[in-house]
């Protein structure tokens, strides 16, 4: 796309700063609110507060999905890949290996199936039995190879 417009010529194109605050945080008096395409932030119905001081400063930040018992359990899943080493770390994009964290986050997740039995939909019933088995497999096959 950013092709098409570079072969439009040089004085087709237009930036137009839209941010309402400057680089110090500040409300800028030229912003445009009523400008046509102009967006407002998109409430978020739950975790409102997680966009916090990025949001003051005028980042753009991508609202997290909403947050589910599914969300969650998948969420927890992916900590214990994090810390068996399965998952590389974000900065340093290298697997890093904790395996009494990993146990923790396993054990923390049955400790939910058997205080939530009976009080979840068949699909998170399965969810949870299937993730279980699947890190504890992990787990064990991590464990082996020392």
């Amino acid at each position: 796309m950013s092709e098409k417009r570079e072969n439009e010529g040089e004085g087709d194109i237009k930036v137009k700063d839209r941010r309402r605050f400057d680089s110090e945080g500040r409300p800028r008096d030229d912003a445009d609110e009523g400008e046509e395409g102009a967006r407002e932030p998109e409430a978020s119905p739950v975790g409102e507060g997680r966009q916090g001081s990025s949001a003051a400063a005028g980042a753009e930040a991508e609202s997290p999905p909403p947050m589910d018992f599914s969300t969650f359990t998948l969420s927890l899943a992916t900590s214990a890949q994090f810390h068996m080493g399965l998952v590389p770390h974000p900065s340093t994009g290298k697997p890093e290996k904790n395996l009494p964290l990993a146990k923790e986050t396993i054990d923390l997740i049955a400790m939910l199936q058997e205080k939530t039995r009976g009080n979840l939909s068949e699909q998170e019933s399965r969810l949870m039995e299937h993730v279980l088995y699947d890190l504890r497999m992990m787990y064990v096959e991590v464990k082996k190879q020392g």
